[in-house]
């Protein structure tokens, strides 16, 4: 692998054995328990190849281990000394580079011309709406996981504060629309 990691999916895996080493299964329960999928890309069906990729460029490694209790060996994957290096690079990297988004609404916003105004409208309230659920939906993964470590409730604060700023934004253009004459 490069000096860099190509996705957002393989550094959340990486991050989670660099925070404990981990059997393919457990990374599955922690990314489930946690509402990653919230903000990042990890299918339940690419952690296997995930884990093979990481494993190919030297970033990991597997070792069979014998559970504590019964059951049979299981293979548990490591970071290794490069891994660490890389994990913590991206890490900084994300932390210091704002990274280009295509969010869906900038289609919508460059075909707006084409669109009636009363639908394209409609549309936006429909959005603001969503935005709305979405809310209530962070909001509530957030309480029903309390207390959080400081860097998990940044994330949610992070969202929640994305979701604000959206939704004042589109129901600014919304008005900037209904004052057009047509």
């Amino acid at each position: 692998m490069e000096d860099s990691m190509k996705t957002n999916a393989e550094i959340a895996i990486l991050s989670l054995i660099a925070e404990n080493a981990r059997h393919g299964y457990e990374i599955e329960q922690v990314i489930e328990q946690r509402g990653m999928r919230d903000w990042t890309e990890v299918g339940f069906s690419s952690i296997y190849y995930l884990l093979k990729k990481l494993e190919g460029a030297g970033l990991i490694e597997a070792r069979l281990e014998k559970p504590s209790g019964r059951g049979p060996a299981r293979k548990v994957y490591h970071i290794t000394q490069a891994g660490r290096e890389i994990w913590r690079a991206e890490s900084l990297r994300a932390l210091s580079e704002p990274q280009n988004c295509y969010p869906l609404i900038q289609l919508g916003l460059a075909n707006l011309p084409g669109v009636p105004k009363s639908e394209a409208i409609s549309a936006l309230r429909q959005y603001s709406e969503r935005l709305t659920e979405r809310e209530e939906y962070v909001r509530a993964r957030a309480e029903a996981q309390r207390p959080l470590p400081d860097h998990v409730e940044a994330m949610f604060d992070f969202s929640l504060t994305m979701i604000e700023a959206e939704r004042e934004w589109i129901s600014k253009f919304i008005k900037q629309l209904e004052a057009q004459n047509d």
